[in-house]
C-alpha cells in the first residue's frame, strides 16, 4: 500500500501589533505652559512698557497708552534724566551706600553666624529667640527711636547714617541664614586647622568665609537689591540733605505739583535697573549654586 505523503502545514506568522497612533501632546500637558507663559508676560510687560517709555516724547507717551512701539525714539532722554534731575548725584550715593551696606553687612551677620553656629554660651536660646522676635517687627513702629538714636550720635542727613540703618535691618535674616550655612558645614577641615594651631579668629577667616562664598554671592545679591530700591530710610535720614539722597527718592523729582515729565521719569527708572541686572547677572552662577545645594542638603 503506498503511503501518502503528508505535507506539513503553513507556518503562522505571528502577529504583530499595530503601532498606536502618536498623540500630540494632551490639553493637561499644554495648559500648564500656557499659563506659566501669561504670568511671564504679565510680570515682564510693566518693564516693557518702562523701558518703552523712556524712548518716547512726553506727548507720545500719554497718547500711546499701554502701546510698546514708540513712534519716534528719543535716545536724549537718558541724557535729561541723568542731567537735569541730579540723577547722576543721587546714582553715586546710591552707588556708595549699597556697597558699603552690603560689605558690612556680609561681614557683621557672617561673624555672628559663625559664632552662634559654633559656640555653645549661656543664654544662647534666649539671645536667638530676642534676635527672631525683632525680625517680626514691623520698620514703621521702629522708625522713630532709631531716628532719635542716629541724631544723637550726630549722624542725622549723612551717608553713613543710611549705611548704619540698613545695616541693621538687614543683620538679622542674614545672621540666621550665615548660621543655618555652617552648621551644615562638616568640621573636619577646622579640627584640622585648631590641630596646627589656629584660633577661633583664624578659622573664620580663613576657613569659614572661603567656604560660605556661595552664601556670600548670594546673601550679597539680596542686601544689594534691597539697599538699591530702599525708599523710606534714605528719604527719612537724608530729609534735611538733598544732595545724600539715593536714586529711588531723587526720581521723585520728576513729579510735579501740575505736570510730571513721564518719559524722562521712565528714563531714569531704567537708569536705576541698570545695575541690578549687571549685578544679577555676574552673580547667578553663585546664587544658583548656593540654592541647588540648600535644596540638595
Amino acid at each position: 500500500m503506498a503511503s501518502t505523503a503528508t505535507t506539513p502545514p503553513p507556518a503562522v506568522r505571528p502577529r504583530t501589533a499595530r503601532s498606536a497612533p502618536r498623540r500630540g501632546p494632551g490639553l493637561a500637558r499644554i495648559l500648564p505652559h500656557v499659563v506659566l507663559l501669561l504670568c511671564a508676560l504679565a510680570w515682564l510687560y510693566p518693564l516693557l512698557w518702562g523701558l518703552s517709555g523712556s524712548l518716547k516724547s512726553n506727548a507720545g507717551f500719554l497718547d500711546s497708552g499701554l502701546g510698546l512701539i514708540p513712534h519716534e525714539y528719543r535716545w536724549h532722554n537718558f541724557v535729561d534724566a541723568w542731567n537735569g534731575a541730579s540723577i547722576g548725584t543721587y546714582f553715586v550715593n546710591t552707588v556708595l551706600i549699597t556697597l558699603l551696606t552690603v560689605a558690612f553687612t556680609l561681614l557683621f551677620s557672617s561673624a555672628a553666624g559663625y559664632v552662634l553656629a559654633r559656640t555653645d554660651f549661656p543664654g544662647r536660646r534666649a539671645l536667638l529667640a530676642v534676635i527672631a522676635v525683632t525680625f517680626f517687627l514691623p520698620r514703621g513702629y521702629t522708625i522713630i527711636p532709631i531716628y532719635d538714636l542716629v541724631n544723637h550720635l550726630g549722624l542725622l542727613d549723612s551717608i553713613w547714617s543710611v549705611v548704619l540703618v540698613q545695616v541693621a535691618n538687614g543683620m538679622v535674616f542674614n545672621t540666621f541664614m550665615f548660621m543655618g550655612y555652617f552648621r551644615t558645614v562638616t568640621k573636619d577641615i577646622e579640627e584640622a586647622a585648631m590641630v596646627d594651631g589656629a584660633d577661633f579668629h583664624q578659622l573664620y577667616l580663613r576657613i569659614a568665609l572661603p567656604l560660605a562664598r556661595p552664601m556670600l554671592a548670594t546673601l550679597g545679591l539680596f542686601v544689594f537689591i534691597s539697599s538699591w530700591n530702599d525708599f523710606l530710610i534714605p528719604l527719612v535720614f537724608t530729609l534735611g540733605r538733598p544732595e545724600r539722597q539715593t536714586i529711588s527718592v531723587g526720581l521723585y523729582s520728576f513729579i510735579g505739583q501740575t505736570s510730571t515729565d513721564w518719559s524722562v521719569l521712565c528714563a531714569g527708572s531704567v537708569i536705576s535697573l541698570l545695575p541690578i541686572v549687571l549685578v544679577f547677572a555676574f552673580a547667578q552662577r553663585h546664587v544658583v549654586s548656593a540654592i541647588a545645594g540648600a535644596v540638595k542638603g
